[in-house]
C-alpha cells in the first residue's frame, strides 16, 4: 500500500462528502423560508440513503463484471467476495476506492433535488433517489469508469461530467416537467431565505469539488495537481464573467450570481480537468459560464419548465459544455494515458466526435429512464403535494418543522398591541376610581 496516496484518497473522500452539506446550505439558503427545512433535509437525507443503496448494490452494479457493457453484475452484493485489501493501480486498497466512490454516488443524486424544492412528496422524492441510483447512476459509472461501453470506446470523463453532471441535470429537468410550475411561478421573484447561507455553501462546495477533481487522480502525482489547478482556474474564470455580465447587463453584480457563476466553472471543468491546460481551463470556465447564463436568462423563461433553482441551467448545461470541450482541449502533454489528444492538439476529431457522442447518448438513456421510473412511480406513489400544502409550505405540511420562528413571535406581539388599548382602557378605569376612592 502507498500511505501516500492511500492518505491522500482518505482526505479527498472526506471532502466529496462534505459537499453534500454544503449543497444543504446552498440549496437552502436560496429558497423561501417555507421550504428550508424540507430542502436541506432533501439533501442531506441522501447521505445514508446513498450510502446503504451503495453497499447493497451499486458497487456490485458499478464495478463487478460486465453485463452487455451498460451494468456490472450482482455478485458482490453488500460487499459479498469483494476483497477490500486489494490494491488498485496507484497501491490504494480497494476498500479505499469503494468508499471514494461511494461519496460521488451521495452527492449525485443531491444536484437535482434543487430542480423541484417546494412542490414534490418527499416520499416520492426518496422513492425516485432510490431507483434512479440503481437504473441511472450505476449503470453509468460502469460504462465510463469501469471496463463498459464508454470506456471502450475511448470515451474520456476524469472526474464526473456525464456520470455525475450531466444525468443530473438532464434529471432536473425531466423532474420538472412532469411536476409542473409552482403555483406561483412567473409571478415575482422567490425571496431567499438566507443569501449568506448561499455564500456558505458555495465555499464548501468549492473546497470539497478539490477531493472531487484531484482525488479522480487516485493519488498525490502530477495529474492530481494538475486538476488542481484547472480546477482553481476555469472556477476563478467563471466566477468573474458572470459578475461582469451581471456588471454590464445589469449594472451591478449580486452575490447570487457570483455565486451561480462560481458553480458553472466548478461544472465545467470537472470532466476535463485532469487531461487539459491551464489555457484550456480558462476557456472551458468562460465558455461554461456564457452558456449557462444565456440558457437561464434568455432560454428558459420560454420552454416553461420550472427548475426552481436552476439545476439544469447550471449542472446540465455546464457539464455538456465540459464534456465536449474536453475533446476540443485534452492533450497527452497532460495526461499521457489518454490515447488520443483533442481537435486543438493536433488529434483531429475522433475524440471531439467521441465525447459529443457520449453526451448525447447519455442525455438520450438519462431521459429514458427517468420518465420511466416517473410513471411506474406515479401510480404507486402521489407525486406532488396539494396546492394548500404548497402554499402553507413543506416544511410545516411534510417535516412540521419549521426554520424560522420569527413568525410566530411577530404574530404574538401583533395580539398583544392590538390588546394594548384596552388594558391601558382598563388601567386608567382603574387608577380614576382609586382616586375618587381616596
Amino acid at each position: 500500500m502507498n500511505a501516500a496516496n492511500s492518505t491522500f484518497l482518505v482526505l479527498s473522500s472526506i471532502l466529496v462528502l462534505f459537499m453534500t452539506p454544503g449543497l444543504a446550505f446552498f440549496y437552502g439558503g436560496l429558497v423561501s423560508k417555507r421550504n428550508v427545512v424540507n430542502t436541506m433535509l432533501s439533501v442531506f437525507m441522501i447521505c445514508g440513503l446513498a450510502i446503504l443503496l451503495w453497499l447493497l448494490l451499486g458497487y456490485s452494479l458499478s464495478f463487478s463484471g460486465d453485463f452487455g457493457g451498460v451494468v456490472g453484475n450482482l455478485k458482490a452484493v453488500w460487499l459479498h467476495g469483494v476483497n477490500l485489501q486489494a490494491l488498485t493501480p496507484t497501491k490504494i486498497p480497494n476498500g479505499l476506492y469503494l468508499i471514494f466512490q461511494m461519496m460521488f454516488a451521495i452527492i449525485t443524486p443531491a444536484l437535482f433535488v434543487g430542480a423541484v424544492v417546494g412542490r414534490i412528496r418527499f416520499k416520492f422524492l426518496l422513492a425516485f433517489i432510490a431507483c434512479w441510483s440503481i437504473l441511472i447512476y450505476y449503470p453509468m459509472v460502469h460504462m465510463v469508469w469501469d471496463n463498459g461501453l464508454f470506456a471502450k470506446l475511448g470515451v474520456i470523463d476524469f472526474a464526473g461530467g456525464t456520470v455525475v453532471h450531466i444525468n443530473a441535470g438532464i434529471t432536473a429537468l425531466i423532474l420538472s416537467a412532469f411536476l409542473g410550475p409552482r403555483y406561483n411561478y412567473g409571478k415575482g421573484e422567490t425571496q431567499h431565505y438566507n443569501i449568506l447561507w448561499v455564500l456558505l455553501g458555495t465555499s464548501i462546495l468549492w473546497i470539497g469539488w478539490y477531493g472531487f477533481n484531484a482525488g479522480s487522480a487516485l493519488a498525490i502525482n502530477g495529474i492530481a495537481i494538475q486538476a488542481f489547478l484547472t480546477t482553481t482556474v476555469a472556477t476563478a474564470t467563471s466566477m468573474m464573467t458572470w459578475m461582469v455580465i451581471e456588471m454590464t447587463t445589469k449594472g451591478k453584480p449580486t452575490l447570487v450570481g457570483v455565486c451561480t457563476g462560481t458553480l458553472c466553472g466548478l461544472v465545467g471543468i470537472t470532466p476535463a480537468c485532469g487531461y487539459v491546460t491551464v489555457s484550456g481551463a480558462f476557456w472551458i470556465g468562460l465558455i461554461a459560464t456564457l452558456t449557462s447564463y444565456t440558457f437561464i436568462t434568455l432560454v428558459k423563461p420560454h420552454l416553461g419548465i420550472d427548475d426552481a433553482l436552476d439545476a439544469f441551467g447550471c449542472h446540465g448545461v455546464s457539464g455538456i459544455v465540459g464534456s465536449i470541450l474536453t475533446g476540443l482541449f485534452a492533450t497527452k502533454q497532460v495526461n499521457a494515458s489518454i490515447a488520443l489528444n483533442g481537435l486543438f492538439y493536433g488529434g483531429g476529431w475522433q475524440l471531439f466526435g467521441l465525447q459529443v457522442l457520449a453526451t448525447v447518448a447519455t442525455i438520450g438513456f438519462t431521459t429514458v429512464m427517468c420518465v420511466v421510473i416517473i410513471v411506474i412511480l406515479k401510480r404507486l406513489i402521489k407525486m406532488r403535494v396539494d396546492v394548500a400544502e404548497e402554499k402553507l409550505g413543506l416544511d410545516q405540511g411534510e417535516h412540521g418543522e419549521v426554520a424560522d420562528y420569527t413568525v410566530p413571535i411577530s404574530s404574538e406581539l401583533t395580539d398583544i398591541q392590538k390588546h394594548q388599548g384596552e388594558f391601558q382602557g382598563q388601567l386608567a378605569r382603574l387608577l380614576d376610581r382609586h382616586q375618587r376612592f381616596r
